[in-house]
């Protein structure tokens, strides 16, 4: 694999190494090709090898055994989590979608509605609807950019109802919030970018662009904000590429960013050419008042990259997000979309567009906003006499708890899952993983009976462990 002639070369080497270590390709402890033997195989100067070594042996990837070379080092090795021990044995590799999976009568990990929740038998008479309106779906892909009549309807929905004034050609739809973000990583960072990140901040999300090997400068998040002049600090000095955010009822605390720090965001991303994402996946979640405008409202100059998800609580099974942005940001996009799926099922676009624009969706989420925040009463009434702590949300779908400092989160999950309980614990939300004394409790999920029952029993497994 011949690397082209550049004056960054050792660092493109050094990328070359690293990631054939974390495939695996390269194991703890193995030997690594000398100097000479990877100069002569990449056609590069031996200078530009032992350049990229040096720096390798300096972070602690590889070592050194005297006359014998570089070697892998173990801590290295592999797709090791760098959050080390915040799970029991057993789950150490789990991350948020491996605890999603564990089979559990009490769901309180999975940020999802309750299918009991949602008009499944409305949604079901749709599927005959698209059928009958387009026989030949099934035998038809989408476009790249996705269904034409899909992003009419949305650029008119958007304008009409967020003041947000985007053409159909500004929109890309994908399959999810989490597929837009893989695009936008894919298409905007390269490795050693630098990128600004909420603390705690959507697991998934943080693993995507750790993924590209961006250097991520994390960002405090509190129930008033961010503090704005360090933000200004670190776009300054580190000249980050972007800064992704979930500013509405953000998972996973559930605080909302008030209207005159959003006007800033956008400030701040124009003067220092940062791309600002705005994952807005739970902004219609409100359970009093409407949330401020999105940033996205605010943006004048294209540095708004603005994700709107439908997949959390209209209809989770058709997996269907949008992807807004100016050009010429879009055209990359597309590129990137191309690649990785060719286009969301049509079929799914189809059976969304018809109950996004029926008179039943809006009833259903006038329902459903009075459902979660019953079960989101029922859960802080059962928490109150723990003396645990937690920012009461006015929506989302989340409770974002602080426990005491004795109780260990990774052997309250442990022990949780043994009663088939689970939750996310704050460290895997967390981009320095020092976040051991939170949890992520989700209260959308699980129906309202077994709510009561399940927070019952954490708690009382909670209270076992204070002085274990």
């Amino acid at each position: 694999m011949a690397i082209s002639n550049r004056h960054y070369l050792h660092e493109e080497v050094y990328d070359y190494i690293v990631n054939r270590i974390k495939r695996g390709e390269w194991k703890a402890h193995d030997r690594l090709p000398s100097v000479r033997d990877l100069a002569r195989e990449l056609r590069v100067h031996r200078l530009t090898i032992f350049k990229a070594y040096t720096r390798l042996k300096q972070e602690g990837k590889v070592y050194v055994k005297e006359k014998s070379g570089y070697f892998v080092h173990p801590d290295t090795a592999g797709f090791e989590h760098e959050s080390g021990h915040i799970l029991s044995p057993h789950l150490q590799k789990n991350l948020m979608s491996e605890i999603h999976e564990i089979p559990v009568t009490y769901q309180f990990s999975l940020a999802l509605i309750d299918p009991g929740l949602l008009p499944n038998t409305f949604l079901a008479e749709h599927v005959k609807k698209v059928m009958d309106l387009y026989p030949k779906v099934l035998g038809t892909y989408s476009t790249v950019q996705g269904d034409a009549e899909l992003r009419e309807v949305l650029a008119r929905y958007f304008s009409e109802r967020h003041g947000l004034y985007v053409r159909a050609d500004e929109m890309l739809i994908t399959s999810g919030a989490q597929q837009a973000i893989y695009l936008i990583a894919q298409a905007f960072i390269k490795p050693r970018d630098t990128i600004l990140i909420e603390r705690p901040t959507y697991s998934p999300a943080m693993q995507i662009f750790q993924h590209q090997n961006a250097n991520v400068i994390p960002i405090e998040i509190t129930s008033e904000g961010y503090d704005l002049e360090y933000v200004e600090r670190m776009m300054k000095q580190h000249k980050p590429r972007l800064f992704y955010l979930n500013p509405t009822f953000h998972n996973p605390t559930g605080y909302t960013l008030p209207v005159e720090q959003r006007k800033h965001l956008v400030e701040l991303a124009e003067t220092y050419q940062c791309l600002i994402v705005e994952d807005d996946s739970f902004y219609d979640m409100y359970f009093d008042q409407e949330p401020p405008a999105p940033i996205f409202h605010y943006d004048t100059g294209g540095y708004v990259l603005y994700i709107r998800s439908y997949s959390k609580y209209i209809a989770p099974g058709l997996r269907i997000a949008v992807l807004t942005s100016r050009s010429p940001l879009m055209k990359d996009l597309l590129t990137v979309k191309s690649l990785a799926d060719n286009g969301t099922p049509l079929v799914n676009q189809k059976m969304f567009l018809h109950y996004f624009t029926s008179e039943r969706m809006q009833q259903h989420l006038e329902k459903l906003r009075i459902a979660l925040s019953i079960r989101k009463e029922i859960m802080e009434e059962t928490l109150d006499p723990t003396g645990w702590h937690w920012s009461s949300p006015a929506g989302g779908l989340n409770l974002w708890v602080k426990l005491p400092d004795e109780i260990s989160v990774a052997l309250l999950l442990s022990k949780c899952i043994e009663r088939s309980i689970s939750f996310v614990p704050g460290a895997i939300c967390d981009p320095l993983n020092r976040m051991d004394s939170w949890i992520r409790l989700s209260y959308s999920f699980v129906s309202e009976g077994k709510l009561v029952d399940g927070m019952k029993e954490l708690v009382s497994v909670a209270e076992s462990l204070k002085n274990h």
